[in-house]
């Protein structure tokens, strides 16, 4: 553990000397420009913030794991071929949310990049083959209930649940990137609840990696707190919340991977509600009607007369609370 915090330091290090660099590029390159804010009217200030800025957290992670790694990568190792699944997935959907980012700037679609469907298409089937490698390739096959002391064995039923994990977490994410800070912070604890279930497993390996992570996050919150110098994009959180959801499979606490990431899974529960609400009211009634004043979450508490700071401060403390609950709930 005191190494694996050592790497954090570094890894906060690296991103911070790095990042007015990034932004310098983004900003030449007006990558960010014409990014469509959808949310209150007093985000139209932050039209033409460089975004892509999940660059930041995801070259640092990679450099530092890889630079760890490299014994075991060349020697095949258990551990090598181990680190090589949340790194892959990380690097994988970074560049499907970089091309999702880089559509909405110069696309046909300007503003809104890739269609859901593009996207969703794509992540099932790298998703698929992602979830191959964890059954077969790691051998991952099992679920651990709190309270039971046996992990219990699902099959191959392990497949869909993997895929619905991954994808699912890394959709939360980006439905939680919506303030300054927010999917930031959000992240970074839900990583380093991860990291210390896998510390009580003794996958150091994994400790390492979830807390190099978290580094990586707090140098991006450096330039993202309010008001942000840069935005995470999609190329960031893509790539967190389906390595976050790839951690929770590897530590078999999936599960509670609901309870880690509380604030994302509200997030995106928030907008399910609102969309099936809203059909179901249009066909049943002629009028479609809301649940919430807007969705994704912290939307509606911005309309409710929330500060931006107070909805991204107030939702950090109850994902502080909800991770320590998942970490407790792990050592059941």
């Amino acid at each position: 553990m005191d190494f694996a915090l050592a790497l954090a330091s570094i890894s906060f290090l690296l991103a911070v000397g790095w990042g007015p660099l990034l932004i310098r590029l983004l900003r030449r390159y007006n990558i960010g420009k014409r990014i469509r804010i959808d949310g209150p009217s007093g985000h139209q200030i932050k039209l033409g913030t460089p975004t892509m800025g999940g660059l930041m957290i995801v070259v640092p992670v990679l450099l530092i794991t890889l630079g760890l790694n490299i014994y075991n990568l060349v020697q095949g190792t258990l551990v090598g071929r181990s680190i090589l699944v949340p790194l892959g997935v990380m690097v994988v959907y970074a560049l499907i949310g970089a091309v999702d980012d880089l559509a909405g700037v110069r696309g046909v679609r300007q503003g809104e990049g890739l269609t859901a469907r593009q996207k969703i298409v794509v992540e099932v089937i790298l998703t698929f083959f992602i979830a191959l490698v964890l059954h077969f390739g790691l051998g991952l096959r099992s679920v651990a209930i709190p309270g039971v002391k046996e992990k219990i064995d699902i099959g191959l039923f392990y497949i869909p649940v993997a895929m619905f994990v991954v994808i699912g977490a890394s959709n939360a994410v980006n439905f939680t990137d919506g303030l300054d800070g927010l999917a930031g912070i959000i992240t970074a604890s839900a990583f380093a609840a991860y990291g210390v279930i896998a510390f009580l497993q003794g996958q150091i390996y994994l400790v390492r990696f979830c807390f190099t992570v978290v580094g990586a996050s707090f140098a991006f919150l450096w330039y993202n707190a309010h008001p942000a110098q840069l935005f995470m994009g999609d190329t960031g959180s893509l790539a967190l919340g389906a390595t976050l959801g790839t951690v929770a499979l590897m530590t078999g606490q999936w599960l509670l991977l609901p309870v880690v990431a509380l604030v994302p899974v509200a997030e995106v529960l928030s907008v399910i509600i609102q969309v099936l609400y809203f059909k179901y009211t249009k066909r049943r009634y002629g009028q479609g009607r809301r649940v919430f004043k807007m969705a994704p979450l912290h939307h509606h508490f911005e309309l409710l007369g929330w500060s931006e700071t107070q909805v991204v401060q107030r939702f950090w403390l109850v994902e502080l609370m909800a991770a320590m609950a998942g970490v407790a709930l792990a050592l059941v």
